[in-house]
């Protein structure tokens, strides 16, 4: 790639790293693979940057590479059974993080973990949407993408996001709502 070209890429691809990032993160649940994933999206879109149409968005197109190559790893990985390792896990780890982090930036551990339960728990609702729901939800609620991005990302049709962001929405409202019940945040109207 010429210099200009180069210099091209980087004021146009790079101010989108943070929310490729916090997609990523959301699709992987792990921020190594999340780093990762973004790392891949942007080499591979530095490597064909000859083919990107200028006068585009190039939001969606980063997006673009970066949930096609989410798909073939997730296909990849569902083909190989899960490593874990317990060499690194120690007893308590989750609170002693929180709390060595709350001592630094000056806050309460219990209530830290508080908030990462519930954003969790949304978390969770987004997980068990199937994939075709979940990256459609992802990429419009999340990235704030329009349905013809989304479709154009996706390579889908038009109606095909609208029916699948309906059907996403519908399912994760029932699972939020199942949660919000047993929390005790909502309850069911007496008759």
């Amino acid at each position: 790639m010429a210099g200009q070209d180069h210099k091209e890429f980087e004021q146009l691809a790079m101010p989108h790293a943070d929310a490729l990032l916090r997609t990523a993160a959301r699709m992987t649940r792990n921020s190594s693979d999340a780093e990762d994933l973004v790392q891949e999206t942007y080499l591979k879109a530095y490597r064909f940057f000859d083919r990107f149409e200028r006068g585009t968005n190039i939001r969606a197109w980063l997006f673009k590479i970066m949930t096609n190559l989410f798909i073939n790893s997730y296909r990849d990985k569902a083909k190989r059974p899960e490593e874990t390792s317990f060499d690194d896990i120690e007893e308590f780890s989750l609170y002693s993080k929180l709390a060595g982090e709350a001592q630094k930036n000056g806050t309460n551990p219990e209530k830290e973990l508080f908030d990462k339960l519930y954003g969790d728990e949304v978390q969770r609702a987004l997980d068990r949407l199937p994939e075709e729901f979940k990256m459609v939800v992802l990429l419009n609620f999340v990235e704030g993408f329009s349905y013809q991005e989304v479709a154009e990302i996706l390579g889908i049709e038009l109606g095909t996001v609208k029916s699948r962001l309906h059907r996403g929405r519908k399912l994760l409202q029932k699972m939020l709502w199942e949660f919000a019940k047993k929390s005790g945040f909502a309850k069911e109207k007496s008759e």
